[in-house]
């Protein structure tokens, strides 16, 4: 193989020469990007330019055709024989699974159980953690997301800014390595935003975990990412520090982009 397919040592996550496609449609055309452990990786551009599928792939929920993805060392989703990918079974893509946690655009939180319920899920039935031991954890939790007073609430009860709060707090009581956030404001009313975006704030500041973060909020981006990664294509095009990617963006793709964010 002339492209080096192999892991940064020093990365978290390591994305190699990423290819997806979707019949004749390529979505991503190549992708290659390291994220160093606890960095807080914030990824934009235009709708279809391959950011969620990406996120997807990193946490296996999509396969993908060529390259490599690796966490924490780990090769997603495949096994290597002879420099050809086979499929690696379930229970290790479960396992790997667990160490990338996913908040996802609409909750996906299970209705017929309680917020408290939703949190321990997850670490009883993939981590076999006790119950007492879970639900102690949970609760440290919400409470952490402002959540305390409604472990014992369904879904239903919540508005679509508590429902997200949980659902963060569900990917934390997994302990991963890394969390992947999948546009998770943009299903809630505006007045509801605010509230999710201090909590993810405050992970970013306090946990050390990783998170690697679609959105289009520019403001949070900003101010809480370590690094902005630009996607367009199906590629990343441009990266750097938030300060340098907003401010100065050197590729005509990205600085019509801001131009379009900002008319």
């Amino acid at each position: 193989m002339s492209q080096n397919l192999a892991p940064n040592p020093n990365a978290m996550v390591s994305i190699r020469n990423l290819h997806k496609h979707y019949g004749e449609l390529q979505v991503l055309k190549g992708v290659d990007l390291d994220i160093a452990p606890g960095e807080v990786v914030c990824v934009i551009g235009p709708s279809g330019s391959g950011k969620t599928t990406m996120l997807r792939c990193v946490n296996f929920l999509e396969n993908y055709q060529d390259g490599r993805i690796y966490v924490d060392g780990q090769l997603v989703g495949y096994r290597e024989q002879n420099g050809q990918l086979k499929p690696a079974p379930e229970k290790e893509v479960a396992k790997i699974r667990a160490e990338t946690a996913m908040v996802f655009q609409q909750f996906n939180l299970f209705p017929h159980m309680t917020a408290l319920r939703n949190v321990t899920f997850g670490p009883m039935k993939v981590r076999k953690v006790n119950k007492a031991e879970a639900e102690e954890n949970a609760r440290r939790l919400l409470a952490r997301v402002g959540l305390a007073d409604k472990a014992d609430n369904y879904p239903s009860q919540l508005s679509g800014g508590q429902q997200q709060r949980v659902a963060i707090a569900r990917a934390l009581a997994m302990e991963p390595k890394v969390i992947l956030f999948d546009e998770v404001t943009s299903a809630l009313d505006p007045e509801l935003v605010g509230e999710v975006l201090q909590v993810m704030t405050d992970l970013a500041q306090s946990h050390g975990v990783t998170m690697i973060v679609v959105t289009h909020e520019m403001g949070f981006a900003r101010d809480v990412a370590d690094r902005i990664v630009f996607m367009d294509g199906g590629v990343v095009v441009e990266q750097g520090p938030p300060s340098q990617v907003l401010e100065h963006p050197e590729s005509e793709r990205l600085q019509a982009f801001l131009r379009r964010l900002h008319s």
